[in-house]
């Protein structure tokens, strides 16, 4: 879709795990054509890198993969682990890490590929740290039952012997790493707009959204 207002435009999106951004800044990209980063994705690539290494990983050894890090890679069903997911928490919070993954983030969110009309990134900081002049900030949320549920259901078809509970424990996990870090920490900026998910479908979020961006990009 091809908007009015002059240059490039970007979303950025912040959320805690299992809220459905993902799914909804997928939706919104590919409807407004923008290029979409899941930066998640690659503190979890990260992650499956040290999780599969028998050795530490060095600051300038990521740096060259995260450098000749492709989109492609970021879809390997491996990152989607619980597991990966726990231990992508933790090296979030180490900062000569975070600086290369801002770094990575930066330069597609302000320069992505020309075919697209502009950005769109989800993650915990993006608001606030990765692009705070973006034209449209959105938090999305949702109670931390609905959020276990889905990912529970998501993580099913991978592991056939996770229980729900076992979820439940490790997004609770994961909130209190992701909210309470000193580095970057997730928190709703004062001019996001909150979406809750909760007992919405994904058509009726997406729409909701959709009616804020084209309200603001028709003016």
């Amino acid at each position: 879709m091809k908007y009015k207002k002059k240059g490039t435009i970007k979303i950025a999106i912040d959320s805690p795990a299992a809220a459905g951004a993902g799914t909804l800044a997928k939706a919104i990209s590919k409807h407004y054509n923008l290029f979409y980063l899941d930066t998640g994705k690659i503190y979890r690539y990260i992650a499956n890198l040290k999780l599969k290494s028998s050795r530490n990983l060095s600051i300038s050894l990521l740096k060259k993969k995260i450098k000749a890090l492709k989109m492609i890679d970021l879809r390997n069903k491996e990152l989607r682990s619980d597991k990966v997911g726990i231990e992508a928490s933790i090296i979030s919070k180490n900062k000569k890490i975070r600086n290369l993954v801002h770094t990575f983030q930066i330069n597609y969110a302000y320069s992505p590929p020309r075919k697209y009309n502009g950005s769109c990134l989800d993650g915990r900081d993006i608001t606030y740290k990765i692009v705070p002049d973006a034209e449209f900030k959105f938090f999305i949320t949702a109670n931390i039952k609905t959020r276990a549920n889905r990912r529970f259901k998501e993580l099913k078809k991978i592991k056939k012997n996770i229980t729900y509970s076992e979820v439940l424990k490790s997004i609770k996990k994961r909130d209190k790493s992701d909210y309470s870090r000193k580095l970057s920490p997730l928190k709703k900026t004062k001019d996001s707009v909150l979406i809750n998910t909760t007992n919405l479908s994904k058509r009726a979020c997406f729409l909701k959204i959709k009616k804020i961006i084209d309200k603001k990009l028709n003016k």
